[in-house]
C-alpha cells in the first residue's frame, strides 16, 4: 500500500480543482490534485469566461491572463444571440450578448480591466493545472477517490490506483471535494444538497464542419433553432455552440427525462445537425457524443469540519448564464487565501468557517438564476405560437403569421422582440457575474448600511467598496505615466491599504501591524506628487471614503473594512479589524 503526505488533498481537476491547485502553489501551499482518469477535460463543456474570472487568473499572473485569451475566441466574436429556423433557414431574431452592446460594453470597459472571452474547458482546464503543476503542485492522475475519514488533526483518504489496481492513502490536513456534480466528497461527508437533479435529458454533439457560409457575417457562441416539427427534443428547439470560428461546433439536443438515454451514433447525430443546420447534403466529422442531465441541486452546506466542497459538487446548474466553470473558479478563490493564511498560522481556524457563509449563497444564487433562465425562453415560444402540442402545420402556421400586416401580426412581432429582449437576463446579466457581495466575520462594516442602487442588480454591476463588495477597477499611473487597475495594486495573496493624503498614519499602521500579526501588508497612497496618481479623478469618486481615510482589502480582492478619514489610532484600528477577519 501506497502512503503519501500533504497539506491539502484536491479531488478533481476541473475549472474548481485545478485552480484551487493553481492559488495554493501560488500562495506557497503544498497540495496534491489527483484525477481517476488519465487526462484532463476532452470535451469542451464550460466555455463563457467572465471578467471576474479573468481578474483571478490575472491575479495568477499575467502571463495565465494572456495565455487564456491566447486560446480564446475574443469578446466581439461571441458577438449576437442568433434565434433561427435553421442556420441555413429563415432568422427569426437576434440580440446583443455578453457586453457587445454598446451600452453594455462601455459598462464592461469600465468595470474591470479584463474582458470577457469564450474559452472552452479543454483550453481553460490544462492552462490551470499546468500553473498548478509548475509551481509545486503534486499531481496524480489515474488515481480514484473512494472514501475518506477526518479527524482532530486531518484528513485521512482512500484512493484507487487505476493502473496498478493498489490501493493509495493520502493523508492531508484538509480536504477539498472538487469532483462533479454526483460529488462523493459531499455524499460521504452527507452535506446537504437542496433541490432535484435529472430534471431535463440533454446530448452533445461534437462535430467539424465549416459552417462559416451561414455564420461568419452574423458573428456569435449561441445560435438557438427553433423547428416546429423537430422529431427529436420535444418542441424543437436546440442549440448549435460554435466552439471555433467557424469549423468545430457542438450541437445541444434535448431528449425525454422518463425515457432511456438515446444511443448518439454517427447516424443519429449527421441527422440532428443536418436537421440544425438545415443542409440535408451537410457531412460531419464527429468527433465525440454523449448525453447529460439538466440539474436544479445546490449545496447549503459547503464544508464540514476540515472538508470543502466546490464547483459542481455545490452547485448543479444547467449551462444558462454561462455561470458553471466562473463560479467554481471563484469559490476556490475565495477558500485558498483562507487556507494559506490558517496551514501557516496566521489566522484562526474560525477563518474556514467564512467559506461556507459566503459562498453558499452564491451557490443558491446561480443555480436558481440558471434554472430560471430556461423557464424564460418560454415567452419566446409563445410568441411564435409554438406552444400547447406537436401538430406541425398549425406551428407552421403560427410562427408564418408574424409576417401578417394586421393587428394580430403587429402584437406577435411585438411580443417576440420583447421575449427576445428579454433574453439579457441570461446573456447579458453582467451584475449576476460581478455583483457577489459577502456578509460573514471575515467582513467587518461597523454598522454601515448597505448601500441601494437604482439600476437592475442582475443585469448592471453596482461599484461599491462597502465591506463585503468587491473592490472597485479603476485606472491609476505611476511616475512614468505607466496606467495599473486598482485591482493590480491588490491580491497577490496579501491585505491591501488603501489611502490618500492625509492618510500618511495609515501606511505606518499598516507596517507596523504586518509586523505584529506577521502577514504581509501591502499599502498604497494614492495622489499628486505620490506613487500612484488619479490624474482623472476616477478613484476619488469610486472609493466612497476621504482622502485621508481607509480601504482595507482581503487577498481575494473583497473589500473587508473601511473607515472614512484618520483614526485616532490607526494602529489599533488596524489590530482590530484584522484579528476578527482573520479569527486571531
Amino acid at each position: 500500500m501506497t502512503h503519501i503526505d500533504t497539506d491539502v488533498l484536491i479531488i478533481g481537476t476541473g475549472p474548481a480543482g485545478s485552480s484551487a491547485a493553481a492559488l495554493l502553489a501560488t500562495y506557497g501551499v503544498e497540495n496534491m490534485v489527483i484525477n481517476r482518469y488519465r487526462w484532463l477535460a476532452n470535451t469542451p463543456r464550460a466555455h463563457i469566461t467572465n471578467q471576474r474570472t479573468m481578474e483571478v487568473l490575472r491575479d495568477l499572473g499575467r502571463e495565465v491572463e494572456a495565455e487564456a485569451y491566447l486560446y480564446a475566441t475574443e469578446q466581439e466574436l461571441m458577438g449576437e444571440n442568433v434565434f433561427c429556423e435553421s442556420l441555413a433557414g429563415e432568422e427569426i431574431g437576434r440580440m446583443n450578448s455578453w457586453g457587445t452592446h454598446p451600452n453594455s460594453k462601455a459598462e464592461h470597459l469600465l468595470s474591470s480591466p479584463t474582458f470577457m472571452n469564450d474559452l472552452p474547458q479543454t483550453f481553460m482546464e490544462p492552462l490551470l493545472f499546468k500553473t498548478a503543476c509548475s509551481r509545486g503542485t503534486q499531481a496524480r492522475m489515474s488515481t480514484e477517490y473512494k472514501s475518506h475519514v477526518q479527524d482532530a488533526d486531518g484528513v485521512t483518504t482512500t484512493c484507487l490506483d487505476r493502473l496498478t489496481g493498489e490501493e493509495v492513502t493520502i493523508r492531508s490536513k484538509y480536504l477539498i471535494g472538487a469532483d462533479g456534480g454526483n460529488s462523493l466528497v459531499a455524499e460521504n461527508e452527507n452535506l446537504p444538497i437542496e433541490g432535484k437533479m435529472g430534471v431535463g435529458g440533454s446530448m452533445n454533439i461534437l462535430f467539424r464542419a465549416d459552417l462559416s457560409k451561414y455564420v461568419a457575417h452574423r458573428p456569435s457562441v449561441l445560435y438557438w433553432v427553433m423547428q416546429p416539427g423537430a422529431d427529436v427534443g420535444g418542441i424543437g428547439m436546440g442549440l448549435v455552440r460554435m466552439i471555433r470560428p467557424w469549423n468545430e461546433w457542438l450541437i445541444v439536443w434535448g431528449y425525454d427525462i422518463n425515457e432511456p438515454a438515446p444511443d448518439v451514433d454517427e447516424t443519429l447525430a449527421t441527422e440532428v445537425a443536418r436537421q440544425l443546420v438545415g443542409d440535408p447534403a451537410l457531412e460531419i466529422e464527429l468527433l465525440s457524443a454523449n448525453t447529460w442531465t439538466v440539474n436544479d441541486a445546490y449545496a447549503t452546506q459547503l464544508s464540514k469540519g476540515r472538508v470543502f466542497i466546490m464547483g459542481d459538487a455545490a452547485h448543479r446548474h444547467p449551462p444558462s448564464n454561462g455561470l458553471g466553470s466562473n463560479t467554481s473558479i471563484q469559490d476556490s478563490f475565495n477558500l485558498c487565501w483562507k487556507l494559506a493564511s490558517v496551514l501557516k498560522g496566521k489566522a484562526g481556524e474560525a477563518l474556514l468557517e467564512t467559506y461556507n457563509v459566503e459562498r453558499a449563497p452564491i451557490a443558491k444564487q446561480i443555480v436558481t438564476r440558471a434554472n430560471q433562465s430556461i423557464g424564460e425562453f418560454g415567452p419566446i415560444f409563445e410568441a411564435l405560437g409554438m406552444t400547447g402540442g406537436t401538430d406541425i402545420e398549425k406551428i407552421k402556421a403560427n410562427m408564418d403569421a408574424r409576417c401578417g400586416t394586421g393587428p394580430e401580426a403587429e402584437a406577435q412581432r411585438a411580443a417576440l422582440n420583447a421575449a427576445i429582449e428579454f433574453k439579457k437576463y441570461e446573456f447579458d446579466a453582467h451584475g449576476v457575474e460581478m455583483n457577489q457581495r459577502y456578509r460573514s466575520d471575515a467582513v467587518v462594516t461597523d454598522g454601515q448600511s448597505e448601500p441601494v442602487f437604482e439600476e437592475d442588480a442582475d443585469l448592471h454591476y453596482q461599484p461599491t467598496t462597502w465591506p463585503g463588495a468587491r473592490l472597485p477597477h479603476v485606472w491609476v499611473f505611476d511616475a512614468d505615466g505607466g496606467k495599473h487597475s486598482t485591482l493590480d495594486l491588490a491580491g497577490g495573496g496579501a491585505f491591501t491599504v488603501f489611502t490618500g493624503l492625509g492618510g500618511e498614519a495609515w501606511l505606518e499602521a499598516a507596517s507596523a501591524v504586518s509586523e505584529a500579526l506577521g502577514i504581509k501588508i501591502v499599502s498604497h497612497l494614492i495622489g499628486p506628487r505620490q506613487g500612484f496618481v488619479d490624474h482623472s479623478g476616477a478613484w476619488a469618486r469610486a472609493r466612497e471614503i476621504g482622502d485621508a481615510g481607509c480601504l482595507l482589502v482581503r487577498p481575494d480582492q473583497h473589500v473587508c473594512w473601511r473607515h472614512d478619514r484618520v483614526a485616532d489610532d490607526p494602529q489599533a484600528e488596524l489590530m482590530r479589524v484584522l484579528g476578527a477577519v482573520l479569527a486571531r
